[in-house]
């Protein structure tokens, strides 16, 4: 298959185009959104050159299921999914913070941690902690929401008193927070998996707050296997892990790290395919379900769109 990295779409209704690093958003008439979910790839906030075959429907796929799986806490900006690519969803106003939660001392917070800072984001974390470790409870770590180039870690008190989220609000989207990754880590548990961490956004529509974007999905969240997590945690090695760390660790071992000078690693077609495969890998293990290859195009993309469209006037 031959990934589709770029979309020119003109659906009817359509008033306008964001493309993000890795979703074309489609606004229909201001009252619709048509995601596109692409099969680029990004890393240290770079897109690489080329695209990953299926990882479009694979992201949206997920993000579909965990969708539907947390509507019972708060409603959510999907209305359908038109194609394995695709979710047409309600035009919220996003807050412009994103809620970032961490139930384990990974990734960004144990660098932070590492480097013997023991406050993230206003929130104490306990001395004598080793990476990877699980937190007493999981600890909420927002960032304010950046346009272009790297979200910025910010306290909540700071959030409260920018004027970017009113108190009352806030402590809405704090509850959210913790109920759907709870819920997000009784569904990886079933499946054998540890949610590590994860990032959700949020809007308002109507004056009600709606669950907004890509839920627990890969690209989003960081998963351990949780066989062999206290032995390893033990040993101090490093865990199993589902996310697309694995893309990373290619990049830095070929000395790409995002930094100005540094040059994207030649992507063979056997780079490409190995990431498709590592994909599809991800989505069988977090959904649980045989992740099936259907065909796909820009053409039939927009046909199926378009019909569905159709359907909501």
């Amino acid at each position: 298959m031959k990934a589709i990295v770029k979309t020119g779409f003109n659906f009817p209704g359509q008033v306008g185009k964001y493309v993000g690093k890795v979703r074309d958003v489609y606004d229909i008439d201001g009252d619709y959104l048509v995601m596109v979910v692409s099969d680029r790839i990004s890393a240290f906030d770079v897109v690489l050159p080329e695209g990953i075959p299926y990882k479009g429907q694979i992201l949206n796929r997920i993000a579909a299921k965990f969708l539907d799986a947390t509507g019972d806490i708060l409603p959510n900006w999907k209305i359908g999914v038109p194609d394995p690519a695709v979710t047409v969803g309600l035009k919220c106003d996003p807050f412009k913070v994103e809620m970032v939660i961490r139930g384990y001392l990974a990734g960004h917070a144990w660098r932070e941690y590492k480097a013997g800072k023991r406050t993230l984001c206003g929130v104490r974390l306990p001395d004598g902690m080793v990476e990877n470790q699980k937190f007493p409870e999981p600890i909420i770590t927002p960032t304010s929401k950046a346009m272009e180039g790297h979200d910025e870690d910010v306290t909540r008190e700071e959030i409260i008193s920018s004027g970017l989220v009113g108190a009352e609000d806030y402590a809405k989207l704090e509850e959210y927070t913790r109920a759907i990754f709870q819920r997000g880590t009784e569904m990886a548990a079933e499946q054998g998996l540890i949610l590590v961490d994860t990032k959700y956004e949020f809007g308002r529509r109507d004056g009600r707050i709606y669950l907004m974007d890509e839920v627990h999905t890969p690209d989003s969240s960081r998963y351990f296997y949780a066989e062999g997590y206290e032995e390893r945690l033990a040993k101090g090695e490093r865990q199993k892990q589902l996310s697309k760390e694995f893309v990373r660790e290619w990049l830095m071992s070929n000395g790409f790290q995002g930094l100005e000078g540094q040059k994207v690693p030649e992507m063979t077609p056997d780079v490409v395919n190995g990431i498709t495969e590592r994909y599809i890998e991800l989505y069988e293990k977090i959904t649980g379900e045989r992740f099936v290859r259907e065909d796909y195009s820009e053409e039939s993309i927009g046909a199926n769109v378009t019909a569905f469209l159709a359907g909501l006037k």
